[in-house]
């Protein structure tokens, strides 16, 4: 681990990025160059003494995944990124395969869409990133570890993520999961990555092993979703979907579909942040 050369790096990264840039009013008064280091705390879901040992080059070697946070925070490019992992003593996350943050592009459109809910996928349904209006719409999805990581892998094991979702929709959006690990499985196909997955998934759940064994493939770029939100109530949502070129990463962008849903949507807005039961409201419509 390089301290110094990760504390240089740091604070130069966090005094380069206009606040407006993630999504920080500018304020008249404002007197520190770029992010503020509890700015990039808040950004990044750590301490603000820890990013204060970490630019004073006192703290400890900082693990995969707060570097991963980090690398978010300051909208790092897969270049500084990967040179952020060096400094701190870690290998890069891999350039494919479902452990990899999402790309700066991708992380940069989302600051760009500001109150439009927004998410970054891996082509396996964990989601990388998202911005404050999909946090709200359906709760912080980028915590999980292990198989739960995995949009797929919690809805057909934990019975209370579909309640998301009204009962009249459980089979379609489960159709929806099973076709789409299908395409992901077809184009990575001797992945041990998706293979394991698979086969845990079969084990743990019959109605998966059912819809598996029919070998459904369906590629969708546009849905239409129906949210059961526990503060504002029903919400009908319309997801679009954008892929990167190698299909590794997708962008997904919701929006209100009717003028009801607009409407809670504002008060939403207006609410903030509370707990939400995170579920699959954030399934990729391929």
């Amino acid at each position: 681990m390089q301290r110094d050369q990760l504390a240089d790096f740091l604070r130069r990264r966090r005094e380069a990025i206009r606040p407006a840039e993630v999504g920080i009013a500018d304020g008249p008064r404002r007197r520190t160059a770029g992010l503020r280091r509890e700015e990039v705390a808040m950004l990044a879901g750590m301490s603000v003494d820890y990013v204060v040992r970490l630019e004073q080059a006192r703290s400890s070697q900082p693990s995969p995944q707060l570097l991963g946070a980090l690398a978010r925070a300051l909208r790092l490019s897969d270049d500084e990124r990967d040179h952020l992992f060096h400094l701190a003593g870690h290998r890069p996350p891999p350039a494919d395969g479902v452990a990899r943050l999402a790309r700066a592009g991708l992380t940069r459109l989302l600051d760009l869409l500001g109150d439009t809910p927004a998410l970054v996928l891996s082509d396996l349904g964990e989601v990388l990133a998202q911005n404050r209006a999909c946090v709200l719409l359906s709760g912080d999805h980028t915590s999980y570890s292990g198989d739960r990581r995995y949009l797929v892998y919690r809805w057909f094991t934990d019975p209370a993520v579909r309640a998301v979702h009204p009962p009249e929709e459980h089979e379609y959006h489960a159709r929806q999961f099973v076709a789409d690990l299908r395409v992901a499985a077809g184009r990575r196909s001797g992945d041990p990555t998706v293979d394991g997955l698979v086969d845990r998934l079969r084990a743990a759940s019959a109605d998966f092993r059912r819809l598996w064994s029919e070998h459904e493939v369906a590629v969708r770029r546009a849905d239409r979703k129906t949210l059961m939100h526990p503060r504002v109530g029903r919400l009908l949502m319309d997801c679009e979907t954008l892929v990167t070129p190698d299909q590794g990463q997708l962008l997904l962008v919701f929006t209100p579909a009717d003028a009801e849903t607009r409407e809670r949507l504002e008060l939403l807005r207006v609410l903030g942040v509370e707990d939400f039961p995170t579920g699959p409201a954030t399934k990729p419509s391929r």
